[in-house]
C-alpha cells in the first residue's frame, strides 16, 4: 500500500532516499519499494521512521490528522520480533484499524451508556454485531477449505442479503429508540467538540479520525456518480 507521506516527510527533513535505507540499515532500492508501495514497510521501519521524524505512525500512515496527535503509541505497535525480516502477525494498517475502531466504538457505547436507554444501546449493538458477523462470514468462506456448514444462516440465505436486512432493521430500531428517549425527554451526553475532547482525550482522536476517513469515502462515491452524469451529457 502506498503511503505518500513516507516521501513527504523524507523530502520535508532534506534527506535523500538513500540516506533513509542507511538509517533503516537497508538496500535504497528495498527502502524505494517501501517508500512507493511496492512492497508493504514493516512494523519496525515505520516505528523508527516516526522516531527519526518525530511524529507518530499513525500519521505516515494517513491515520491522523496531526503529526503529534496520534491514538497509538509506538509501544503499542512494536509487540513483533525485532528481526528486520520477520513478518508481523497481519498487516500494520489491520492493526491501526483495529485501534481505530475498538478506540471509537468503546467512545460510542459510552456515549450511549449516558442516554440510560437499553433499546438504543441493544438496537447499536446488534447493528454493529450484524456487520462485523458479515466482514467475518466472507472472510472465512473466502478460504474453499472451511466448512461451508458452519454458519446457521444457509449461504443462499446471507448471499440474498438477509443479514443485510437485519443490519438495516436495527439502524429503525435505533432511529425509533433514540426518538423515542427524546420525547420522554430522557438523558442525551454531551456532545460538542469542547465536551467531547475533555471526556474522551484518546478516544475522540480516533472517532474523528474515523469519521473523517469515513466522509472522505461517501464523498467520493457521490463525485464519481456526479462525473458519470457529466460524461453522459
Amino acid at each position: 500500500m502506498y503511503f505518500p507521506r513516507l516521501e513527504d516527510l523524507r523530502v520535508d527533513h532534506d534527506k535523500t532516499q538513500i540516506q533513509i535505507a542507511e538509517y533503516l540499515n537497508l538496500n535504497r532500492e528495498v527502502y524505494r519499494r517501501y517508500e512507493k508501495g511496492l512492497r508493504e514497510i514493516p512494523v519496525w521501519a515505520l516505528v523508527k521512521l516516526a522516531e527519526l521524524y518525530h511524529t507518530s505512525t499513525d500519521y505516515l500512515l494517513g491515520r491522523t490528522l496531526t503529526r503529534d496527535g496520534t491514538t497509538i503509541g509506538t509501544e503499542e505497535l512494536y509487540d513483533i520480533s525485532d528481526e528486520k525480516d520477520n513478518s508481523m502477525r497481519g498487516s500494520v494498517l489491520a492493526l491501526l484499524s483495529k485501534k481505530l475502531l475498538v478506540n471509537s466504538v468503546g467512545m460510542l457505547f459510552d456515549l450511549l451508556g449516558k442516554t440510560g436507554s437499553r433499546e438504543a444501546i441493544r438496537a447499536a449493538s446488534n447493528y454493529l454485531s450484524t456487520a462485523l458477523y458479515q466482514v467475518y462470514r466472507h472472510l472465512y468462506h473466502a478460504n474453499p477449505a472451511n466448512n461451508p456448514d458452519f454458519f446457521s444462516v444457509s449461504q443462499r440465505h446471507f448471499m440474498a442479503g438477509l443479514a443485510d436486512a437485519d443490519l438495516h432493521m436495527s439502524e429503525v430500531e435505533l432511529t425509533d429508540a433514540l426518538s423515542a428517549h427524546v420525547k420522554e425527554k430522557g438523558r442525551m451526553p454531551e456532545m460538542d467538540h469542547a465536551a467531547l475532547a475533555r471526556d474522551y482525550p484518546v478516544l475522540y482522536q480516533s472517532m474523528l479520525q474515523l469519521i473523517h476517513n469515513s466522509g472522505e469515502r461517501i464523498n467520493h462515491l457521490m463525485e464519481g456518480r456526479e462525473a458519470k452524469g457529466e460524461k453522459k451529457k
